[in-house]
């Protein structure tokens, strides 16, 4: 397995351990006397302001469209290196993870539509099942230690990657409100500059920060959802230097930490505190609790195998070597652990006129993510090799 790669799985394996800690600690928190505390602190004014120029939002806000930029820059830069260098830059590869990811949308997604049918407003929650929480994914498989395949992680990951290209894909066309003109023109500017400096060979990171700066301010400024910014900064980092260094790549490593240990820690505590007083079994019951529970659970595995199974029947592709159904049915299942990416598109889809669902959202993610990883843990218990996969 190759440095980077083990790189990534060991920080985001280790990060999937705190963002449990991070989300329990505000499950915690939501349901003590400290409940009036939490809301404060998230509801509390951050403004900055430049001449007339001013962003000025609650400090939960500041967290979902400030921090989770840089996690977004992030995961642009991933699906860059492995595009050009990693595990997408050959057909071969990508066409099995490529077609479970495809099915680990639709199923879903149409799982939840249906069950949601009728309901205009819960209708735009459609995406929130979609998604797959690749820390606390990995987090899962790397439980298992030695035991699991090197293909095994390979194809999760890799299908990870294609569900984050995805849910930006979804987020840039179905979760960006009214449009300004001119923020737009000058968040278009920003990104030109970015690509002829990558044009002209500029290498140096601060450079794109500064730019990157401007990009943010003005696409959350735009209506387009400022997270976004960051990938399409990440895309205008270069891959190599002319002495063959990988800025992206060094770029990549030097966030990991900060993002696995910091940024997603802190979204997690800001956004998984959900109340129990007063819940009951109801509001499990509720149609957009009950169609992100049947999309993570039912949705995601039987949508991924079925699109992996129709890959390999008509001769797209084969399994990999040292894998069987067995453990593709386990890492299926992990994958509708759709936790950060999950709670993000929820508070995108609500945010305007759909406060009465944010209880079913929350607690249908939290119910659908225990549940996959329970059912994956236990696939794979039983279907991982009992000595050292690696050694065989």
């Amino acid at each position: 397995m190759p440095n980077y790669l083990k790189e990534f799985m060991r920080l985001e394996s280790a990060g999937g351990i705190l963002l449990l800690f991070a989300a329990v600690a505000a499950l915690l928190v939501a349901n003590s006397p400290l409940h009036g505390h939490y809301d404060a602190l998230l509801d509390t004014v951050v403004a900055i302001q430049v001449g007339e120029l001013a962003v000025n939002k609650p400090l939960l806000l500041w967290v979902n469209d400030g921090l989770m930029a840089v996690f977004f820059f992030l995961i642009g830069l991933e699906i860059k290196r492995e595009v050009l260098e990693g595990e997408l830059s050959s057909p071969e590869q990508i066409i099995l993870p490529g077609m479970g990811a495809l099915g680990g949308m639709l199923v879903p997604a149409g799982i939840y539509v249906l069950i949601n049918r009728g309901d205009a407003v819960a209708m735009e929650g459609w995406a929130i099942p979609v998604a797959t929480d690749i820390a606390f994914a990995l987090g899962l498989l790397v439980a298992f230690g030695r035991r699991v395949p090197t293909s095994l992680k390979v194809f999760l990951l890799t299908l990870a990657i294609f569900d984050d290209l995805a849910a930006i894909i979804i987020i840039a066309i179905f979760y960006s409100g009214d449009l300004s003109l001119l923020a737009l023109l000058v968040a278009g500017g920003a990104l030109v500059a970015a690509v002829v400096m990558n044009w002209r060979g500029v290498t140096k990171i601060p450079a794109y920060a500064m730019i990157g700066v401007v990009l943010w301010v003005a696409v959350l400024k735009s209506g387009v959802h400022a997270t976004l910014a960051g990938v399409l900064l990440a895309f205008c980092i270069p891959m190599r230097d002319a002495r063959g260094g990988s800025p992206l790549q060094q770029l990549e490593h030097e966030l990991h930490a900060p993002v696995a240990f910091a940024i997603l820690p802190i979204f997690a505590f800001a956004n998984a505190g959900l109340s129990f007083s007063g819940m009951g079994l109801d509001d499990l019951m509720h149609p957009v609790a009950g169609g992100i529970i049947a999309g993570l659970v039912l949705g995601k595995p039987l949508g991924i195998m079925a699109f992996v199974g129709l890959a390999i029947a008509l001769g797209w592709a084969t399994i990999p070597k040292g894998l069987n159904w067995k453990m593709l049915w386990g890492v299926s299942c992990a994958c509708g652990i759709g936790f950060t990416m999950s709670l993000f598109i929820a508070g995108l889809a609500f945010a305007h006129g759909g406060s009465e669902y944010f209880i079913g959202d929350r607690l249908g993610i939290l119910a659908g993510s225990v549940l996959s990883a329970l059912l994956a843990y236990t696939l794979l218990a039983v279907s991982l090799p009992r000595g050292d996969a690696e050694g065989k």
